[in-house]
Formats: C-alpha cells, sequence, structure tokens
C-alpha cells in the first residue's frame, strides 16, 4: 500500500469548493447561464458539487454537463459532451477538473466547444500542481500545490466525504 499524506480533509475541500462557487459568480453575475463543464469522472464530480454551492448564490441558471475523453490517449479516443452542442451556443462554460498537472486533459477537453461559438470558457480546478506543458491556465484554482513531477496527487469527491492526499 502506498503512503499517502492527507493535504486537504474533508471541510477544507468544501471550504476551497465553496470559494471557488463565489468566485465563478463574482466573475459572472451578469449573465443568465452559466454551462459547468466536467471532465468525467472525477472533474464531473468536482462540477456537481460546485454546481450545489453556486446555484445557492447565483442569480443565473447553473447548467452541468459531462466532457468525456481518454486521459491516456486523448488523440485516439473520441472527445464528446452530453449535450447537444445547441445548447451551449452563446453561453458561457467552466470547464472543470479534479487536478491540473500538465495541461494536456485540459486542452483536449476544449476540442468540442471549439466548434460552437460559446461566450467564453473559464477553466477549474480543485487542485492546480503547475507543471503545464500545454497553454493553458486556470482561472479558478481551489489549492495551489508544489511537487515534483513525479508526486500523485489523490482527490477523493463523494457526497459524503472529500479529500485531497499526496502519495
Amino acid at each position: 500500500m502506498e503512503d499517502k499524506s492527507l493535504i486537504l480533509a474533508d471541510d477544507q475541500v468544501r471550504q476551497k469548493i465553496k470559494r471557488m462557487a463565489y468566485e465563478i459568480y463574482e466573475n459572472n453575475f451578469q449573465e443568465k447561464e452559466v454551462i459547468l463543464a466536467g471532465i468525467h469522472e472525477q472533474g464531473y464530480q468536482l462540477a456537481k458539487l460546485l454546481q450545489s454551492d453556486l446555484t445557492k448564490i447565483a442569480s443565473f441558471k447553473v447548467s452541468l454537463i459531462g466532457v468525456t475523453l481518454d486521459k491516456f490517449a486523448p488523440t485516439q479516443s473520441d472527445i464528446s459532451l452530453d449535450c447537444d452542442t445547441k445548447d451551449i451556443k452563446g453561453k458561457c462554460i467552466v470547464l472543470i477538473d479534479d487536478v491540473m498537472n500538465t495541461g494536456r486533459t485540459m486542452a483536449y477537453s476544449l476540442k468540442p466547444f471549439l466548434n460552437v461559438k460559446v461566450k467564453k470558457i473559464e477553466t477549474a480546478v480543485l487542485v492546480n500542481r503547475s507543471h503545464t506543458q500545454f497553454p493553458i491556465s486556470t482561472k479558478y484554482a481551489g489549492y495551489e500545490l508544489a511537487t515534483t513531477i513525479n508526486d500523485h496527487v489523490a482527490v477523493e469527491l463523494d457526497k459524503n466525504k472529500t479529500a485531497v492526499y499526496l502519495q
């Protein structure tokens, strides 16, 4: 069994998510609708938690969609949305994943949005490791974590328990 160190406990993760929801609201308060696009699986779970907090404070509609791709072979797999592209036309999109390491997953996840005229695309992650190799930056980051490229950050996002570990 691998050693793992607790970085963020449940209450800390939930506080980070709540703060991110307020930041998204502050930057988009004039919008009619904001679409949270969660990258399956963990990014989608984070998007659901953000949607729950954001819906409580926002005056705009908060929609949730999923983005599916093979994170290990993004060029060989289809990258798809679980909605019709006409539903995102002219809308503000927040692309969400649990951890940003190199930016590769986020970069490939943008593909379906590039074929539609959206109003703007922002990015959100719970943990930003800042090892970017792609021209992607995060607009909303719950936690900035300095790690080596060989470290692994494990995120647990469950309705009953959330946590972030360094392995």
